[in-house]
């Protein structure tokens, strides 16, 4: 017999009765108690996923969008002092050569603001004011750029051949003005207040024709219409040659017996004169307020430029691309290639240039295609302040990190060489039509005739424009954040910019 085996069974056998026993046992008479469920060992919670590596580069791309903006409104406010210094001047010494330097001011002033238009279309606060575009549009753009102008509206004017009532006439306007316009007019209604409250009316009219207030307002006054230098009607004198912009004298602000205004009557003429003094202190006064509160806006810390930059996830971030890129491209074709070139070309319209007056549409088209490119490539390199045709006023300017740049990152050779094609295209074309304004043939006479060599330069603009506006489009499209009718608006411009004379409908 194995006596190890035997005493260790036993002993294994005696354990366990042991325990069999307590465990049976209780106080209570032998009741069994139930045993509580161990609980279970929470799961961890789940590691949030990572943001995809190009959120920081696209949070560059908004804060360089961002800071060209503010520097770009900043220069538009200070060249807008500027202006309003040189009126001053004007208005305590109405001489030529102080009405030139007025001109000159305004001429400069639109460097900067030109670059600025990039930033319409999207819902910021040039056009919005409350920032959401489901309630409409109320910013301060059509306050300080609307055109055309309701010139008749404001002061006197005469009808040519290229100036009828349908260009002139006013339809609507809140402007207290009674009778027929012209010859009636803000100018020589004198029961009327010239005030803020006053310029604030405008542009309140279906065909717009009420515009009243900003730049071109301003240019207005300091130029009046666009006519020959004897008073011909203004297609006549254009077809001779007379491309000098509009010939307001200085006497137009003379506060004494001296003063002219269109009129015979002397003691009306003088209120006359005083009055247009006043309109131009009310206007320039009106447009720096008007940029100050979109500058301010977009400064450091501002509740726009923060809902702005301040993006936390991916999606949110390619939100705000989508704007930018809509800003662009809506510009690009809708606003300048169509209302801005197409229309004027095609119905041979100078009433439909930009800045009729003074003959300066063609840095316009200029300084808007430069505010796309700035946008791409995250650079404002400053303004022209001597109109010379080089930037030298770089106090601003912002180089900064662009779509280029972002695109690079991402791989997106192919994409980023299209769109950077596009644009080179683009510059050509501008610098052809600004060549032939410094040589003494502005847009008014490259549109006499859509198919003559010399409107040469404006179809090739046009259709590059349309072209710019596809890659801006295709940039959306390949990044997988939008299509073509969110990148440009359908509804900015009714022309076929494929087609840069026919007329638009």
């Amino acid at each position: 017999m194995n006596l190890e085996k035997f005493f260790r069974n036993g002993m294994m056998a005696a354990s366990l009765l042991g325990l069999f026993t307590l465990a049976c046992s209780s106080d209570d008479g032998g009741a069994v108690l139930p045993q509580p469920e161990a609980e279970p060992e929470p799961e961890p919670e789940p590691e949030p996923e990572p943001e995809p590596a190009q959120l920081d580069q696209l949070k560059l791309v908004l804060e360089t969008n961002a800071d060209i903006a503010l520097a770009v409104y900043s220069d538009s406010v200070s060249t807008a002092e500027a202006l309003k210094a040189a009126i001053a001047t004007l208005i305590a010494e109405p001489t030529e050569e102080n009405l030139s330097a007025a001109k000159t001011a305004w001429r400069v002033a639109r460097e900067p603001y030109g670059q600025s238009e990039v930033y319409r279309f999207r819902a910021s606060p040039i056009d919005d004011s409350n920032y959401d575009p489901e309630d409409g549009e109320d910013g301060p753009e059509g306050d300080i750029n609307a055109w055309p102008l309701g010139e008749a509206l404001i002061d006197y004017v005469q009808i040519g051949t290229d100036f009828g009532q349908d260009e002139v006439g006013v339809t609507t306007h809140e402007t207290g003005v009674e009778g027929d316009i012209p010859p009636n007019n803000i100018i020589n209604s004198t029961e009327i207040v010239i005030d803020a409250d006053l310029l604030a009316n405008t542009a309140s009219a279906e065909d717009e024709h009420d515009v009243i207030a900003g730049y071109h307002a301003i240019e207005f006054l300091l130029w009046g219409q666009d006519l020959g230098a004897d008073g011909s009607p203004d297609r006549e004198a254009r077809e001779q040659g007379d491309n000098t912009g509009g010939q307001r004298p200085a006497t137009d602000f003379a506060l004494d017996e001296t003063c002219t205004n269109g009129i015979d009557n002397l003691a009306q003429k003088s209120q006359n004169c005083i009055r247009r003094a006043t309109y131009l202190e009310v206007a320039v006064d009106k447009l720096i307020a008007d940029l100050s509160s979109v500058r301010d806006a977009w400064a450091e810390g501002a509740e726009y430029r923060t809902a702005f930059t301040d993006v936390d996830d991916i999606d949110t971030a390619n939100a705000k691309l989508l704007e930018i890129l809509t800003g662009m491209g809506t510009l690009a074709e809708g606003e300048l290639g169509g209302e801005r070139m197409q229309i004027a070309l095609s119905a041979n319209s100078q009433e439909d240039e930009h800045s009729c007056f003074s003959d300066n549409t063609h840095r316009d088209i200029v300084l808007n295609a430069k505010g796309v490119s700035n946008s791409y490539y995250g650079q404002y390199a400053g303004y022209d302040s001597t109109l010379d045709g080089e930037t030298d006023e770089v106090t601003s300017a912002v180089d900064g990190y662009g779509i280029d740049d972002y695109l690079a990152e991402l791989g997106e050779d192919e994409l980023k060489t299209a769109v950077e094609a596009a644009l080179t295209e683009t510059e050509v074309n501008y610098a052809a039509i600004d060549a032939k304004a410094r040589d003494g043939m502005p847009v008014d006479l490259l549109i006499l005739d859509a198919l003559s060599d010399d409107a040469q330069p404006m179809r090739d603009m046009i259709v590059s424009l349309n072209a710019e506006a596809v890659q801006i489009a295709n940039i959306a499209i390949e990044l997988g954040i939008g299509n073509a009718d969110d990148v440009v608006d359908p509804e900015a411009s009714a022309c076929d910019t494929q087609d840069p004379t026919a007329e638009c409908p």
